[in-house]
């Protein structure tokens, strides 16, 4: 007996590695990322801004700065509205083709009756455009549709336009590059995931539904869609929260100025005025914070109703 004491006393506990090789994740996260986050709810608070040389601030002034997000401006609209109105629909006319591509693709390349040759050749391809910048594309648009861009020297020698087209200055150009931009750079990253979550399917579940004669459609979701859906709200939450958080795509096309007449402000844009123009820390702290909060109830939602119509 006392042999076996003295065993388990000469014994090594190895939880405590655990925590000490986790503990720079946390000591990492709390210096750059929380301390930040609560320094930007604690500006929030205050008035706290450059007017020229001059530092105004920091002077408490309680929820004054997000009373003054839903003032009317000068030209008679509330801006909050507007640019999250615009953040919102410049995601939707990107995101919604892309998760129906992607889809496609995804079922197309998993299908073991088609047996497609070569996935990693097309899967490669696919993901080549999330590889660019996105100030790269922009550029890359700007320049191809730009009043003396190829686009239109090309529309004008064909005879299909007389003079050049400013595909730039019209509010329906513009939000559609951008949402074709966004499509672009992350439908290959969509059709990836879902690859992956459909591959994890068991397939013995699929030739079961054949061999009991169902249709492509009633395999699909019965079987495909219910059991890819962890990954399909995962896919579509953090496309989402991306989206909410659109700023270089939009802010290099149209040089920062949202044009036309702020069609194409996004809601960085918005705060980054703050930071950027004025050095207004108060108002881009409650730009932030409210940001975080729209986002954290619009992805709870998502998630909410997503689970709830799969049950």
């Amino acid at each position: 007996m006392e042999k076996k004491k003295n065993i388990q006393k000469k014994s090594i506990s190895y939880a405590k590695w655990g925590y000490i090789f986790i503990a720079p994740f946390f000591i990492i996260y709390a210096i750059f990322t929380l301390y930040p986050q609560l320094l930007t709810v604690y500006n929030s608070f205050f008035e706290y801004y450059r007017d020229g040389l001059t530092v105004i601030g920091p002077r408490f002034v309680g929820f004054e700065n997000y009373k003054t997000l839903f003032n009317l401006n000068s030209a008679g609209y509330v801006p909050i509205f507007k640019f999250l109105g615009n953040t919102i629909w410049l995601w939707v006319i990107g995101a919604l083709p892309q998760f129906v591509i992607a889809m496609m693709l995804a079922l197309f390349f998993t299908s073991t009756r088609l047996n497609i040759k070569g996935q990693q050749f097309f899967k490669t391809v696919i993901y080549m455009p999330n590889l660019i910048m996105a100030s790269a594309f922009s550029m890359l648009f700007f320049a191809l549709f730009s009043q003396v861009g190829p686009i239109n020297q090309l529309l004008i020698s064909s005879g299909m336009a007389s003079q050049p087209i400013n595909f730039l200055g019209m509010q329906v150009t513009v939000q559609s590059l951008i949402g074709l931009m966004n499509f672009l750079m992350w439908f290959g990253n969509t059709t990836i995931l879902l690859m992956a979550g459909i591959q994890g399917i068991d397939e013995s579940l699929f030739e079961s539904a054949r061999l009991d004669g169902s249709t492509s459609t009633q395999v699909f979701f019965n079987i495909t869609m219910p059991l890819l859906m962890p990954i399909f709200i995962y896919v579509f939450i953090t496309s989402m929260i991306g989206g909410i958080q659109m700023f270089d795509v939009p802010q290099v096309l149209t040089n920062g100025y949202g044009i036309p007449d702020n069609t194409s402000t996004t809601m960085i844009m918005y705060l980054n005025n703050f930071l950027g123009i004025s050095k207004n820390y108060g108002m881009a702290g409650a730009v932030s914070v409210l940001l975080f909060i729209i986002t954290a109830i619009l992805s709870s939602f998502v998630f909410k109703s997503i689970n709830s119509n799969n049950k």
